[in-house]
């Protein structure tokens, strides 16, 4: 069932994506080569619990940091630890923040150093199909709007979409109705409505879309080891057009 939230319910949540898209931008400033992953994900818990709020991850069906982070070949979902970010890569830090039991999800993706043509070009247009898919975050249009411009244009720029990780509905649970897709036909699924409150999340591929499993069970890599990036916010569907709860 989709969940409608009230105007004082989306703004608990634009409270939650405040201190998240702050984390955001403080992490951009840390990354740089010879920082671990570990380092980053303890920054990102100490700084959301210095504001109140905690990171809903940690402990999310067994889930053991505030973040995620992915690098290069990763898709989703990878576990801070001792990689060493160095010259050339790329990193995803996805998290979640509950603040007085009400979330906010965000990712982004990072540079490290001096990156290729190729790195840099994969982010700018992931980052753009993001906000391709926003645009068409408006009462009257359907789920699969959102999802069919975000693959035309991802594919017309030569990156191919991840399916088997989406966007979602957000509240007070990580993940709520409706499922959001990032590739598909236009008008299917449900259609949006005032109060809905979502997330878009593209991760595209370099190469093929296709994904294959650490052995801890979460971590998601590209079949083929091609770079795979991810920009993601949480937003209101209001009569006003789609309000981002989670800018940086």
């Amino acid at each position: 069932m989709i969940t409608i939230k009230s105007k004082a319910q989306i703004e608990h949540m634009k409270e939650a994506g405040a201190i998240l898209a702050a984390c955001h931008r403080e992490i951009k400033k840390m990354i740089v080569p010879g920082i671990t992953t570990i380092e980053i994900d303890r920054f990102a818990e100490q700084f959301i619990r210095k504001h109140g709020a905690t990171p809903e991850q940690k402990g999310y069906n067994g889930f053991p940091y505030a973040t995620c982070t992915s690098v290069n070949d990763v898709i989703c979902h990878g576990f801070p630890g001792k990689t060493v970010l160095k010259d050339g890569d790329i990193i995803t830090v996805d998290m979640v923040v509950n603040l007085n039991g009400w979330l906010a999800d965000s990712a982004w993706s990072y540079t490290v150093g001096n990156v290729s043509e190729q790195a840099q070009h994969l982010l700018d247009v992931t980052k753009e199909s993001l906000y391709k898919g926003i645009e068409q975050a408006v009462i009257g249009n359907r789920i699969g709007d959102i999802s069919h411009a975000i693959q035309v244009y991802a594919e017309s720029e030569g990156f191919s979409v991840v399916r088997e990780f989406i966007g979602h509905g957000i509240g007070k649970d990580m993940h709520e109705e409706p499922q959001v897709p990032h590739y598909g036909p236009p008008n299917v699924g449900p259609r949006l409505k005032e109060g809905m409150v979502i997330t878009i999340e593209p991760m595209l591929n370099t190469g093929t879309y296709r994904s294959k499993m650490d052995s801890d069970g979460w971590t998601a890599r590209t079949m083929d080891g091609g770079l795979s990036a991810q920009y993601e916010h949480t937003l209101a569907i209001t009569a006003d057009g789609p309000e981002i709860l989670t800018l940086q």
